[in-house]
């Protein structure tokens, strides 16, 4: 009972716009995106400075924290469900906050990856606890909707991220990245803390039972849409992660473009951003279905052009070129799978949102992990993967919505506790 009148009190306590709910989730989901792309022109400093052999290794810095945050994320929904999102959000803040400070101090590059694992699985509350406090004030394509705008702004991260690295490495070295970590962290926490009010229903409370986590497991594991849509986000965005593993090296070793590295993946993360940004306007006329499905079938088509190219030994205009098309196309994936995959779980919101986020990520992960190490000095491993993710995502779709695509549902029927 003080739990379910606190979280009453928390509801009533703020008065948080639209714009600003945005801006704050948006906020929570760039934590993630800066504590990776920031990250990335250091790899090779930090590879030097600790004396790797294998030029790979260096990704673990990456996939490390994205495991981690896969890994993490299944903890986060339960735990939200029983004590109220403001709580759990500002403990995995305060936690991803500490941890930076930690990496600060790292001694061997062991201790370094297992930080990132760890710091990982402190940032597996963000992208779960947006889509459950998201989740909580919408549904269907309105949801979609909002998601895309959050997107928006939080793309605005990855396009400066790696500028931002650059910039500290100008005149310091990569431990300062992990000081801008800290202070973004203290910062989002204290916002959070003032502005942001509980959006859990005291009804909607669900005490921690393993049984009734296993129970809502088997919900989403068994509920077609909810798997395809889970699974096909996961391994769409497996591709991105190789990429993102990667980028370091295709740019300063395979184009030796060491210089453009910033703008470059800039340019590219601006196009998934403008994606989105489309996508936020279309998706209530057109449905996430009809949108994403397209979107996905572009993907492939831009993979396989991009494939023919990468073998005939493409320029460094080219990759960009065909590269920032294909990622744009993630902008109109990414915020309608969820979505979609969410819609039958309004009333358990926070556990199927954190399994869901679990499995995708620890998926896209894993992908990226096969995709990034490959990389053999070309582009044709990256390619290649971007083609086969898309396709087998496609093949998901098709066996979620039985063979037939571009429909749009009235209204998603719900899943029960």
């Amino acid at each position: 009972m003080q739990n379910e009148a606190a979280l009453s009190r928390g509801v009533k306590q703020f008065a948080l716009g639209p714009k600003e709910f945005v801006a704050m989730m948006a906020s929570l989901m760039a934590m993630n995106a800066l504590a990776i792309d920031a990250m990335l022109p250091a790899l090779g400093q930090i590879s030097d400075d600790f004396g790797l052999s294998d030029p790979n290794l260096r990704q673990w810095i990456v996939s490390a924290y994205l495991i981690g945050t896969g890994a993490g994320a299944v903890f986060y929904g339960p735990l939200s469900d029983r004590f109220g999102r403001r709580p759990v959000l500002l403990g995995a803040v305060a936690t991803y906050t500490f941890l930076s400070i930690l990496s600060i101090f790292s001694g061997s590059f062991a201790m370094l990856v297992g930080l990132r694992l760890a710091q990982g699985i402190a940032a597996g509350a963000f992208s779960v606890l947006v889509g459950s406090i998201v989740r909580d004030r919408y549904s269907g394509d309105a949801m979609a909707q909002l998601m895309s705008f959050v997107f928006i702004v939080f793309m605005g991260v990855p396009v400066i991220a790696p500028s931002l690295g650059s910039a500290i490495l100008a005149f310091s070295e990569w431990h300062m990245i992990f000081v801008l970590l800290a202070l973004m962290g203290a910062a989002v926490a204290t916002w959070v803390f003032m502005r942001l009010p509980e959006t859990l229903k005291p009804e909607h409370i669900i005490p921690i039972k393993p049984s009734a986590i296993v129970d809502v497991w088997g919900k989403v594991i068994t509920h077609r849409q909810a798997l395809g849509y889970m699974f096909g986000s996961g391994i769409a965005f497996g591709a991105l992660f190789g990429f993102i593993n990667s980028a370091q090296q295709i740019f300063f070793t395979t184009f030796g473009a060491e210089d453009v590295f910033p703008y470059a993946f800039a340019g590219v993360a601006g196009a998934m951003a403008l994606a989105s940004f489309f996508n936020s306007r279309i998706v209530m006329r057109f449905g996430a279905r009809r949108v994403s499905h397209s979107a996905l079938i572009a993907f492939i088509a831009l993979s396989a052009i991009h494939l023919v190219s990468a073998w005939n030994g493409e320029s460094l205009t080219a990759f960009l070129i065909l590269h920032a098309l294909t990622m744009s196309m993630c902008g109109f994936i990414g915020a309608n799978f969820s979505s979609i995959a969410m819609e039958p779980f309004g009333n358990m919101a926070g556990a199927a949102s954190s399994f869901q986020n679990c499995m995708r990520m620890l998926c896209a992960a894993g992908l990226g992990v096969i995709i990034g190490q490959a990389y053999d000095g070309t582009v044709v491993p990256l390619v290649s993967g971007f083609l086969i993710c898309g396709s087998c995502a496609l093949l998901l779709l098709l066996w979620s919505e039985k063979g037939k695509l571009f429909t749009r549902p009235r209204t998603a029927k719900q899943v029960m506790v």
